[in-house]
């Protein structure tokens, strides 16, 4: 296609795997097909790296480890610099790779280029800010130390809906912290991650710091967590993949970061701004086509304000442009796949079979790619499976409610904890309903409460450990106790 030509990152007739600095092929000569879900075209082939390349990307990063740890934070921070930088300069480069691969609209892509830039940005300062402590001792003779250590080799197992952000939100920390480490990117859009892997070779990062596997999940995923030499895994994914993974990291006992499944609720009070809460309800329920973990998936909304908040909402929604994720002027692009369309339209039947209304939307999108249309319904019950699983498409499914405790008891009836939604112009329920909504993350008349600077985690059955923030290197980190005698 068009836009594949001029790559200046990738060669797209010739993809390879990095390992030890080195772009390599699959040993077993076996690929898998990458297609464009705008137009179902083939993209290119993928090499299948498996258990060996996983093995070779650990022994890499293994031997790397001993001199990356030993690098100043301020040395590791220079690298890290420019390669946050190398990305700006390459925006519309991975922006366009993003799009062709997994379908997020072009503009949306930049954006989050930018946002994974961020990362970089932020851990880079934050290595600096390693550190230790003193103890007072008991006894004169002696003084008591805590000084914080790499953990050594970690393992980032990364989703495809975020394929950059996802990854700079692992690296960034570990790089910064001293670690090495294997990245699994998803089958869908593995590009992504293998055109930054070039902006690692670029930066000049040493080899074996930085290793980028594709292929086949189960083998790498086995090496991963059988392999005594990786010390920590950070995964975002779905809660069923999530506690099968607890359950293999417990022979060893590895760190685990597990960002999963949500199911957000999004609550307008009476007194919220509508407009405001339109647009939040808009920014948070269609990024990325609702293909997000944090997205709206049950916006409740007052009884008294109902009507006019679904009036406000549908205008909105039938002004977003759906099209080629690579066209500049659409705001919806595909869902990643058949499989992703065919769930949507599964939630939509259900719903309508079972009394909503559709307000707007309701059906596929064109005669090729996998395209739904944006879409409202109304009149939503919770014995709906909209309201219990997770569509991860562009559908907005809308709730009337009458009383605050009653919507905190709805929004808390899940097995997630991920993300919250709540718009009110009143500080003391504001506040309240905060502290009341049992999720990690809670947008207070925002709907797109995402930061480098800020933890990013879930709660009940969407995992736990925290990404971003200052909390956000802790789990890349030892922390050593030594007592000295004088």
């Amino acid at each position: 296609m068009e836009k594949n030509k001029g790559f200046k990152l990738l060669d797209i007739e010739d993809i390879k795997l990095f390992i030890n600095g080195e772009w390599v092929s699959s040993s077993s000569n076996s690929y898998f097909t990458l297609k464009n879900p705008s137009t179902g075209e083939t993209v290119t082939k993928v090499p299948r790296g498996g258990r060996k390349e996983a093995i070779e990307a650990i022994e890499a990063a293994s031997e790397a480890f001993q001199n990356w740890a030993k690098l100043t934070a301020y040395e590791r921070a220079d690298y890290l610099l420019k390669l946050r930088d190398l990305m700006l300069e390459n925006e519309d480069e991975l922006a366009t790779i993003m799009s062709i691969e997994m379908g997020k609209a072009y503009t949306e892509a930049c954006g989050e280029v930018k946002y994974a830039a961020s990362f970089l940005t932020w851990y880079a300062e934050e290595g600096r800010r390693i550190y230790g402590e003193t103890i007072p001792a008991s006894v004169s003779n002696k003084r008591l130390f805590v000084v914080k250590q790499p953990v050594g080799v970690i393992a980032a197992i990364t989703p495809w809906n975020f394929p950059l952000a996802m990854m700079t939100r692992k690296l960034g920390p570990a790089l910064a912290a001293g670690c090495t480490g294997i990245v699994k990117p998803a089958s869908q859009s593995p590009l992504s991650a293998l055109a930054f892997a070039k902006l690692v070779e670029m930066a000049g990062i040493p080899k074996g710091v930085v290793n980028i596997v594709a292929g086949a999940t189960q083998e790498i995923s086995d090496e991963i967590f059988e392999n005594p030499s990786v010390k920590k895994i950070s995964f975002t994914g779905s809660t069923e993949v999530g506690k099968t993974l607890v359950e293999k990291s417990a022979p060893l006992l590895k760190k685990l970061a597990l960002e999963l499944g949500g199911h957000a609720p999004f609550i307008v009070f009476e007194d919220a701004d509508l407009e405001k809460a339109s647009e939040g309800a808009l920014a948070s329920k269609f990024r990325n086509a609702g293909q997000t973990c944090v997205c709206a998936n049950r916006i409740y909304v007052h009884e008294n304000v109902k009507d006019k908040f679904l009036k406000i909402l549908v205008e909105k929604v039938k002004q977003l442009k759906i099209g080629n994720s690579l066209d500049e002027t659409i705001q919806i692009g595909p869902l990643v796949n058949e499989e992703g369309v065919r769930k949507v339209e599964e939630h939509v039947l259900d719903a309508v079979e079972k009394g909503a209304t559709v307000l707007q939307g309701g059906r596929r999108f064109g005669d090729q790619g996998c395209f739904y249309e944006p879409t409202v319904l109304a009149d939503v019950t919770k014995e709906m499976k909209i309201m219990t699983e997770e569509t991860f498409g562009p559908v907005a499914p809308i709730i009337a409610f009458n009383n605050e405790d009653e919507v905190i008891k709805e929004a808390n009836d899940t097995i997630y904890g991920l993300a919250a939604y709540l718009y009110t112009s009143d500080i003391s329920r504001a506040v309240r309903v905060s502290e009341s909504l049992n999720f990690g993350v809670i947008g207070l008349n925002d709907g797109v409460p995402g930061a480098a600077q800020a933890p990013f985690g879930g709660m009940n059955q969407s995992g736990y450990g925290r990404e971003g923030g200052h909390q956000g290197i802790r789990d890349y980190l030892e922390e050593k106790y030594i007592s000295l005698g004088i």
